[in-house]
């Protein structure tokens, strides 16, 4: 029997079906019933723009028969007055039938709008919908113009047992950082690409924090899945919802759109890479952005990791293109995930033994985390990472994990917490004299 993290349906299951194929089949019922959108918008979520001083993206959906509707946005205030100067900004519709690539399908209204001339460091209300039926008002802010301290939250693969485990991760997430400016998704968000229950798994996970802290988020291998969900492994192709659900910018390759791409603040670039596809050609399009790059801080996302955590895995194509690219721009932090472990390390300048102060190390590119926040574990490799010529500053297994990383002026302090909160692993990055001080 499919596992689905209502109680309501586990009750009705019992009550009312048994366990016989009728009863089977009613529940597929249920489930496909509880994922469907109704005439209220669901599914809120920010998304974070190449510009987020002045810009960011909006997305929700309906029941397929709402034809239109529009953000409407004020600048927040005090009291309920805000609402007299709102503005309504019309949506773009577009209609995702998924019920031929799952099999909990159906059709749905996805809206999207691209809000791009905000003021820089301004709290903002909003709320999405149309004439009669609307979301609640959420809350964002615009990033600031100028260099000032900038936090975001990192998670790798929910996955699996999303609004069972998963819910407690991302929710203890944002009580740690609740001001953090964007959150990184480093792909498998779910576990299979189309499932419209998966995807309102993590939506109800995340609740109103997917619609007030902007997401970044890469696609995992498990976005790509066959069309047909009677031949899942064939064909693989993006998640169907994906661009309709998010809105990323479009400023990556040619046909990658939304899963390569990078935001720019002040005094950092995040860039976020597509692990599953087209390698060579990111690799060609990475050096030319890191290349025009002359921001203090870079930051990358992608799904698998250069130097992988767990045992029988390698990405040996990815290290051999897209490393020598990190080493070259001297990356700062490179955030994956997929291993379903946890491992951080770098590369260092010179062997260990050889620095004066062995907390006190010169890196060579990123320093490399591979973490996980979803429940499904695997265990990690015993060789390590030294083959490759890195080093493991901390590992961990059956652990799930999310990570909170600050930066100021040049100064970086990334802190690991498991899903109690507690304080699992810390680094911080030191810039000097060009070069990064990595002090663990």
């Amino acid at each position: 029997m499919k596992k689905i993290n209502l109680s309501i349906v586990i009750i009705l299951s019992f009550v009312n079906l048994g366990y016989s194929q009728d009863g089977q089949a009613a529940l597929d019922e249920i489930i496909k019933a509880w994922a469907a959108p109704n005439e209220f918008p669901d599914h809120v979520i920010l998304s974070a723009s190449e510009d987020p001083a002045h810009a960011i993206g909006i997305n929700w959906r309906t029941h397929v028969e709402n034809t239109a509707g529009y953000v409407e946005i004020a600048k927040a205030g005090p009291g309920p007055d805000f609402k007299n100067s709102s503005e309504k900004i019309p949506a773009k519709r577009v209609v995702i039938n998924s019920s031929e690539a799952t099999k909990d399908g159906f059709a749905a209204s996805f809206f999207e709008v691209q809000l791009d001339q905000l003021i820089p460091n301004t709290l903002y209300a909003y709320r999405v919908g149309n004439d009669d039926f609307k979301s609640e008002w959420h809350q964002f802010s615009t990033a600031k113009e100028t260099p000032s301290p900038l936090s975001f939250l990192y998670v790798g693969d929910a996955q699996n047992y999303i609004l069972e485990l998963w819910s407690r991760v991302i929710r203890n997430a944002y009580k740690k950082a609740p001001e953090a400016d964007f959150f990184i998704h480093a792909g498998d968000l779910v576990n299979a690409a189309h499932d419209e229950s998966e995807w309102n798994e993590w939506f109800a996970a995340g609740s109103f924090i997917h619609g007030e802290i902007p997401a970044v988020a890469v696609p995992g291998n498990h976005e790509y899945r066959g069309l047909d969900y009677k031949n899942p492994r064939e064909n693989r192709e993006l998640s169907v919802q994906w661009n309709a659900q998010f809105n990323f910018p479009t400023n990556g390759p040619k046909g990658l759109e939304e899963t390569c791409y990078y935001v720019d603040y002040p005094d950092m670039r995040l860039i976020a890479l597509n692990s599953n596809r087209e390698i060579e050609q990111q690799a060609q399009w990475l050096d030319k952005v890191l290349s025009e790059n002359e921001k203090k801080w870079t930051v990358l996302t992608y799904h698998h990791p250069v130097f992988s955590a767990s045992t029988g895995r390698d990405n040996e194509t990815l290290r051999s293109l897209w490393k020598p690219i990190f080493e070259k721009h001297q990356v700062d932090l490179a955030l994956q995930g997929h291993d379903h472990s946890y491992s951080r390390g770098a590369v260092y300048e010179k062997p260990i033994a050889m620095e004066r102060d062995k907390d006190q190390k010169t890196v060579l590119g990123p320093v490399y985390v591979v973490s996980v926040s979803g429940g499904k574990m695997y265990s990690l490799s015993e060789k390590g990472w030294g083959p490759y010529g890195a080093t493991i500053g901390k590992k961990g297994e059956r652990i799930q994990l999310f990570q909170h990383i600050s930066i100021d002026g040049d100064r970086l302090i990334y802190q690991s917490f498991d899903a109690t909160g507690a304080l699992f692993d810390r680094f911080e990055l030191h810039k000097k004299n060009g070069k990064n001080i990595y002090i663990d």
